[in-house]
């Protein structure tokens, strides 16, 4: 059995999008948070290559709330053959004129979001170099206290920048006098088939994995990766 050590965090933040793959150009969210979007939050705090997270419960701590905006959007990106051209040869135009790229899209997102999220931290077989899993566990703990990241957490979009702090024992231990933790909201209800994450079985076309996600006064309970299906 793989060695783990579990890790709970609480992100919040005014704005939210954790896009449903069926929607091709406007952009609709989920209902709640996916594990994939999760995930991100403790990779953005920590991440190495000999470690891996699973997500295996998120709390809702605020009510479900909905928002439509009109954004903003550029229609194309740098090409690649433009990129290694420049690189071949030493200069070169890589930018974009948004006036003549420019697009509204419409979106509906959340808004007003608190999450609760539960995941472990595991180290990669065959990655670790001998290096012992309370090495990564001191470090994402001693992180996560102080609010530092390798980059900004977000909910969904990277434009939604998400708030995060350490909660229960290790939180408490670093952190004495913080507030008790909010409680799930009081609802059920069945939230469909959802995002998962990504399978890198191979990297050059990671397919999608989705479960039958339900919400259980609050708490969605993700199963195992290897559970989801294509």
């Amino acid at each position: 059995m793989i060695p783990t050590k579990s890790f709970c965090l609480e992100v919040s933040g005014p704005f939210a999008c954790f896009t449903r793959p069926e929607m091709k150009v406007e952009r609709v969210s989920y209902d709640v948070m996916t594990p994939s979007a999760a995930r991100a939050v403790f990779e953005a705090v920590l991440w190495k290559p000999a470690i891996r997270w699973r997500v295996h419960r998120i709390e809702v701590l605020k009510p479900i709330r909905w928002i439509n905006l009109r954004r903003n959007e550029v229609s194309a990106v740098v090409s690649t053959r433009n990129v290694q051209q420049a690189m071949t040869a030493g200069s070169g135009t890589l930018g974009l004129y948004i006036e003549d790229e420019r697009q509204q899209r419409a979106g509906y997102f959340l808004r007003d979001v608190a999450y609760r999220i539960h995941a472990e931290l595991s180290l990669v077989p065959g990655r670790a170099g001998g290096e012992p899993l309370m090495k990564y566990t001191e470090m994402f703990a001693r992180r996560a206290s102080k609010g530092q990241c390798v980059n900004q957490p977000y909910l969904g979009c990277r434009e939604f920048a998400a708030d995060f702090r350490l909660v229960g024992a290790d939180a408490n231990a670093a952190a004495p006098g913080t507030a008790p933790p909010a409680t799930p909201i009081n609802e059920t209800r069945e939230l469909g088939w959802m995002l998962h994450d990504l399978d890198f079985t191979n990297p050059a076309d990671p397919q999608p994995r989705f479960f039958n996600a339900k919400m259980v006064a609050g708490v969605i309970e993700v199963p195992p990766f290897e559970e989801a299906r294509g």
